[in-house]
């Protein structure tokens, strides 16, 4: 049977289908910035034995343009009760002569690893 568990449960271990949600804002560049919302791909493993999360995507549309976006995130960072988040750290592309940096933390995802 598989497993069912809802956006708020807790679990001790490692999910194998789980993604990640976030809503940010772009960095300031040219006078504006751009809204990004985004979901990850399911967990990649990565060969130490931890995952990380691929993400592409086009920034909302502001001032006239948008900005695509490619990025891995960094590794899981345990954040209690069960669940971990993923820092990120990238740039836009170069559109309409500037680009922007998008960082943060995606929204927690059961399991600690």
């Amino acid at each position: 049977m598989a497993m069912k568990l809802g956006k708020d449960d807790e679990y001790p271990g490692f999910v194998p289908h789980h993604t990640h949600g976030s809503v940010d804002y772009t960095s300031v560049a040219d006078g504006h910035v751009h809204q990004c919302l985004d979901v990850t791909s399911p967990p990649i493993p990565t060969q130490d034995g931890s995952h990380v999360h691929y993400t592409e995507g086009y920034v909302l549309f502001e001032d006239g343009h948008t900005h695509y976006y490619r990025a891995y995130s960094g590794p899981p960072i345990p954040v209690g009760n069960g669940r971990h988040v993923h820092y990120y750290d990238f740039h836009t592309s170069v559109d309409d002569r500037h680009r922007h940096r998008i960082r943060g933390v995606d929204q927690p995802a059961p399991g600690v690893r």
